[in-house]
């Protein structure tokens, strides 16, 4: 198992994949096997480079709040370990936050940027006091509740679905506190509209076209905010499209990378 420890943490990822090498950071709270199906599908062609989030997966905890920063510093800490000077950056959902992080932590390293069924906006107070909430239920009595809210939100297909099913087994496998850390990790993110507007690189931006969590209109935004950066809302798929609706998301995303190794990126 491949690992990478940082501030005394653990942290398992997978490399795989010859080419161009490409982050992609998971939602939450599942973890780095969500992108299965796109290391199948291009992995002769990128190298995938994929952490389980701290607390999640293979990898540890740590202590404290799983905010979007340390996420960020933890996959800086995995390039610095492969010496990757400079990647493609994607993450769905939270691991969407943690790619904003990324890129305000050392925009230097980003070549580009794939955000999917995720938003730029922080949560406004009824938001953290939800995420609170919900914090404190996963401690108290474990993470079905949070299960069984969620699931209808993630996965258009229905909740009896085939990717519904594989979904909250991966739900399942996340300890409480790792939960807990992760819903107070997102409640502390800042807003990072402006510095999306600042970010000069090629971008890519990606929803399931019935994300009830992050909804087009929040895609929407984030490629207005970005310049010249290019949407693509994928049919039939609710907030995990590249679970849901995975060869639509990896023929977009092939075609992005595939048009920034014309730009040398």
């Amino acid at each position: 198992m491949l690992t990478v420890t940082v501030d005394g943490v653990p942290l398992h990822y997978r490399d795989e994949g010859k080419g161009p090498p490409v982050l992609l950071l998971h939602a939450f709270p599942l973890n780095g096997s969500t992108f299965d199906k796109q290391v199948k599908a291009l992995s002769g062609r990128y190298r995938f480079i994929i952490p389980d989030i701290r607390g999640f997966g293979e990898s540890a905890l740590g202590d404290g709040p799983t905010e979007m920063f340390r996420i960020a510093r933890d996959a800086l800490s995995l390039l610095d370990a492969l010496n990757l000077d400079t990647v493609v950056v994607g993450g769905v959902s939270m691991g969407g936050y943690a790619a904003m992080a990324l890129l305000r932590e050392d925009a230097g390293r980003v070549s580009g940027l794939v955000l999917m069924d995720t938003q730029a906006t922080a949560d406004d107070a009824e938001g953290k006091a939800r995420r609170e909430t919900s914090a404190i239920q996963a401690l108290e009595v474990g993470v079905e509740p949070i299960i069984q809210a969620m699931l209808p939100k993630m996965v258009a297909a229905g909740p009896d679905s085939p990717v519904a099913q594989e979904v909250a087994a991966l739900m399942r496998a996340a300890s409480p506190a790792s939960v807990a850390a992760a819903l107070r990790g997102m409640a502390l993110r800042p807003d990072s509209k402006d510095m999306l507007a600042r970010y000069a690189g090629p971008a890519l931006v990606i929803v399931g076209e019935h994300d009830a969590l992050t909804p087009p209109a929040k895609a929407k935004e984030i490629a207005g905010l970005i310049s010249g950066a290019k949407l693509e809302v994928i049919p039939d798929a609710g907030h995990l499209a590249n679970q849901e609706q995975p060869d639509r998301v990896n023929a977009v995303l092939d075609a992005f990378l595939t048009s920034l190794q014309g730009r040398g990126a």
